[in-house]
């Protein structure tokens, strides 16, 4: 019997599992769920809708493999249907790396990373690139964007799993930073006016003290 984890879980994968003792259960997850999931749920539909960052792997027919990262605004990734996604492929470098692989290989991965939240989608596929379908253009575009589309990517999901969190960076993005930054300055120019209101003379260095009697 086929699984969708197969995708992932090749006989020389399964090997290693057997020898170094996980295959029972991933062999346990084949039999209750059929394996990986292969159609994208509306938990993991919510999740590619806050990402604005993906690495997309490929390889060439020889089997070399490359990983490119593709970003856009929060949600550039589109659901088509629960076993399609795609994306803008805006003008880069022009190296082309990407489209040549996928023109002579289509197998495709993208990997789906939160790095505030210490989580992780792998979606494995295959993916082909569009050239001229301006419809499919106008829906996968963001004229708030600063960036000009070159083509389209469509990836045809066949399964996908999410990783535990271990060994994950916690790491914060710039601009949710900058927003708990600017609520900080709020409250301290809130702070600073209202001991200075009160009499209170405020310094960052040496903190809050009376002010200084000026008889």
């Amino acid at each position: 019997m086929e699984f969708a984890s197969d995708v992932a879980f090749s006989e020389s994968v399964k090997r290693f599992q057997r020898e170094r003792g996980s295959r029972h259960a991933y062999a346990r997850l084949e039999k209750q769920r059929g394996g990986f999931a292969d159609a994208i749920t509306t938990e993991v539909a919510a999740y590619i809708a806050e990402r604005d960052s993906a690495y997309l792997a490929t390889a060439n027919a020889a089997g070399q493999p490359y990983v490119q990262h593709r970003g856009g605004p929060a949600g550039f990734i589109k659901i088509l249907d629960p076993r399609t996604l795609a994306f803008a492929d805006f003008v880069g470098n022009r190296q082309y790396i990407t489209i040549g692989n996928l023109a002579e290989n289509d197998q495709a991965f993208l990997f789906l990373m939160n790095y505030a939240e210490a989580q992780r989608i792998k979606i494995w596929g295959r993916a082909n690139v569009v050239l001229d379908d301006l419809p499919l253009f106008e829906k996968l575009s963001d004229p708030s964007y600063n960036a000009r589309v070159e083509q389209a990517i469509v990836f045809r999901v066949s399964a996908w799993d999410a990783n535990c969190p271990q060994h994950i960076p916690r790491l914060i993005h710039a601009d949710r930073v900058e927003q708990e930054f600017e609520l900080l300055r709020r409250r301290l120019r809130y702070l600073e006016t209202t001991l200075s209101d009160a009499g209170i003379a405020f310094s960052p260095q040496e903190g809050p003290g009376l002010r200084p009697s000026s008889d």
